[in-house]
């Protein structure tokens, strides 16, 4: 049975009262909140976390249903309520299911997976009591040891949720690894992937074959030493410590569908005139014909875009930084994950943006030029690289191989230029020469690559770019 239950709802529903009704030990003893609210979590009597159920979410953004859950919603907008379950405990997964059961019929809509919620019965609730200090102030974790904590996710696409962004910065406070275990089948949404390069956090792919393998390396793994690490192939030595690939790893399957992905950095005055979102917007705009579709501080994104409540949002949490996500609409797949910092230049914007294209379509190349201006010349570009790729459409990570990117087009700001001894950002040892983007006293630099997915070639022609660049 499924860990995560998830209630499609017209109606804004009462979560908390339900939570109450569901259970024999009376709302007094069993139901409170954490999270200013935000989360009702419900223990056994050992404290250990049963059922976490967020604040419903109301989702104005069309597709999120569609894309993260393959599941068909209410007319827009919806509330999405989520109810995950201790991952073993039977009757936590019973609980979760009659949840969301109830919640979707008194509130007019349905439940996800549909299997998950067939039960309208009270579930016993002996031995149940609310989440005790500071069980409450942490998500609930599958496993936990001294240097990760694993989390076991079985939904179509695991995705940057409030709970699972919280399991992150948890972990990362606790200097712990983050370890996803996902049954065949499951992909992940690229906002979940980038954010698990740093060791010893993994996508802990479950396998008939190997027994367990690293979804993005395919590295054939077994628990050990309290994670789940690579295993040793019978070659590997001390200096060359190869590790088995997964056979289901290796079956990738040739594709004609592609990827455009485009990473960039712009850095701005933090004064009281500052609006945030608006480079991505531009971007967007001049790539796709038209603006993001909604964006959010997890996925589903359930507002619309909104370049203004993304600054007071980024006001508000400042020092801190701000992570959103950004998505586009249902037929011109599109993602953004946007990282927002107050440093002492001023405030920057770290962003990482994909779309897909079928067989039939074809990535907007020749727009390249005059949106790398047009980040250049209005929204104080530092830098940007454009990626080509055989991918999904979808944009959606399996766990398989997947080819790399190749480069297309690589952008130096204004300021960056001008900053550079002897001219060199004009005169590189690349075979074709830089555009100039903006005014000729204090351009910015376009470098374009042939950009040919299948030839890896265009990474030395980058690699010499950037020491020459970075040279003394």
């Amino acid at each position: 049975m499924t860990k995560d239950v998830i209630a499609l709802t017209q109606r804004m529903p009462d979560p908390w009262a339900m939570l109450a009704g569901l259970l024999s030990g009376g709302p007094d003893k069993l139901v409170d909140t954490t999270g200013e609210g935000a989360v009702v979590r419900l223990c056994d009597a050992e404290g250990r976390p049963l059922v976490s159920v967020e604040a419903p979410l109301l989702v104005q953004v069309e597709g999120e249903a569609e894309r993260l859950l393959g599941a068909t919603p209410p007319p827009l907008p919806y509330w999405w309520t989520e109810a995950r379950a201790t991952t073993g405990v039977e009757h936590a997964e019973r609980l979760a299911g009659t949840f969301a059961a109830r919640l979707a019929t008194l509130a007019d809509g349905s439940a996800w997976p549909p299997e998950a919620a067939r039960s309208l019965a009270v579930v016993e609730t002996d031995d149940v009591t609310v989440a005790p200090t500071p069980a409450a102030a942490r998500p609930a974790v599958d496993v936990l040891t001294d240097k990760v904590a694993v989390v076991i996710q079985d939904r179509p696409v695991i995705a940057m949720t409030a709970w699972l962004s919280d399991a992150f910065r948890t972990a990362a406070t606790a200097e712990l690894g983050l370890q996803i275990v996902t049954p065949p089948g499951t992909t992940l949404s690229p906002a979940v992937r980038d954010s698990l390069g740093n060791w010893p956090s993994r996508w802990v792919m479950r396998d008939e074959r190997d027994g367990y393998y690293d979804g993005l390396t395919g590295a054939v793994l077994r628990w050990q030493d309290g994670m789940f690490a690579p295993i040793a192939s019978p070659e590997a030595t001390p200096e060359d410590p190869r590790t088995p690939l997964a056979a289901s790893y290796q079956d990738a399957t040739a594709t004609d569908e592609r990827q455009l992905a485009v990473t960039f950095r712009a850095v701005h005055p933090a004064d009281e005139s500052l609006v945030l979102g608006g480079a991505l917007e531009s971007l967007w705009r001049e790539l796709t014909g038209g603006p993001p579709a909604g964006w959010g501080t997890a996925e589903p994104a359930n507002l619309p875009f909104s370049p203004r409540q993304i600054t007071d949002l980024a006001r508000e949490r400042a020092p801190e930084p701000t992570w959103i996500v950004v998505v586009g609409t249902p037929d011109r797949p599109g993602l953004a994950t946007v990282r927002i910092n107050r440093t002492k230049a001023g405030v920057e914007e770290e962003v990482t943006l994909m779309f897909g294209y079928g067989a039939d379509e074809e990535p907007p190349l020749d727009a390249l030029h005059s949106a790398a201006e047009l980040l250049a010349t209005r929204h104080r570009l530092q830098s940007m690289l454009v990626q080509l790729r055989k991918a999904r459409r979808d944009l959606a990570v399996p766990p398989r191989f997947e080819g790399p990117g190749v480069p297309v087009g690589f952008v130096l700001g204004a300021e960056e230029v001008h900053q550079m001894p002897d001219d060199r950002a004009r005169h590189t040892p690349l075979p074709q020469p830089p555009l100039p983007l903006g005014p000729k006293t204090r351009p910015a630099m376009y470098y374009p690559f042939p950009g040919d997915p299948s030839d890896l070639t265009g990474w030395q022609d980058f690699e010499r770019l950037m020491r020459h660049l970075k040279s003394a």
